[in-house]
């Protein structure tokens, strides 16, 4: 029988190469997508089994290019990791507008669009899986980093609600969402690296193992680590006002 496909996006760095690495060992054939060609290139080496695909998901019209490639290929998506995303931290009115449109677009709009194209197929087939990669960022917002922490927002409440309404088709929909984790995201963000957050982090294999072990239990949200599970939680037991208080981030 023919290897299941996975299509890992954001793969050329931090959770991305970590769940290449992982769903490679699992027997899946992957497809990798980031902008970084010679990243992925290698990563595809390491794991075997795999193709590299170079593109900025952020681009309009991106994710059909993805789509035509790999109907190209002849390839059937059974598994769909969104991973691509980054983060900004600063104040809305001072940040770039442009490269805050770009994340909206790369972390709602792509991850929104692949799962169209994908889900159709996977209830036809009564199979198959998405997995939208959040951050405890999703549960409240983020004075300091609004848009990242909107962002997210919007994964959590759509991956629930496709969650709810492929079940019934045999196809399971899950949101990971990761606190801290040991990846390039805090520097491309613009924390420092070395930061008090760092003491926090999660290592990347933990929170993938811990993801891959919720999408095949199909659980609508995962949360790894007790801390980020109370975190989470948070919202019910607090005010707003204090949420708010206690996620900014400067």
């Amino acid at each position: 029988m023919a290897k299941p496909i996975a299509v890992v996006s954001g793969a050329s760095a931090g959770l991305g190469v970590e769940f290449a690495r992982q769903l490679a060992a699992k027997g899946y054939r992957l497809v990798l997508v980031a902008r970084r060609k010679d990243r992925l290139e290698e990563l595809a080496n390491e794991v075997g089994n795999a193709r590299a695909v170079a593109l900025d998901l952020s681009q309009a019209g991106a994710a059909a290019k993805l789509m035509a490639d790999i109907a190209k290929a002849g390839e059937t998506v059974d598994l769909l990791v969104n991973n691509a995303g980054f983060g900004l931290a600063g104040r809305f009115g001072e940040l770039d507008a442009g490269r805050q449109r770009e994340m909206i677009d790369l972390n709602c709009g792509a991850l929104e669009e692949l799962s169209r194209a994908v889900l159709p197929g996977m209830i036809e087939r009564k199979s198959g899986g998405i997995l939208n990669v959040a951050s405890t960022a999703a549960f409240q917002p983020g004075p300091g980093m609004a848009v990242y922490f909107a962002t997210k927002a919007f994964v959590l409440s759509f991956s629930e609600a496709l969650h709810d309404e492929a079940k019934p088709h045999g196809v399971k929909v899950s949101c990971l969402c990761p606190g801290p984790t040991s990846t390039e995201f805090r520097s491309v963000s613009g924390f420092d690296p070395s930061g008090k957050l760092a003491k926090l982090s999660a290592d990347a294999r933990s929170v993938v193992a811990t993801g891959i072990k919720g999408l095949d239990r199909n659980k609508a949200v995962i949360v790894p680590g007790l801390s980020n599970k109370a975190i989470s939680q948070a919202h019910r037991f607090f005010p707003r006002a204090f949420m708010r208080r206690a996620a900014r981030m400067r």
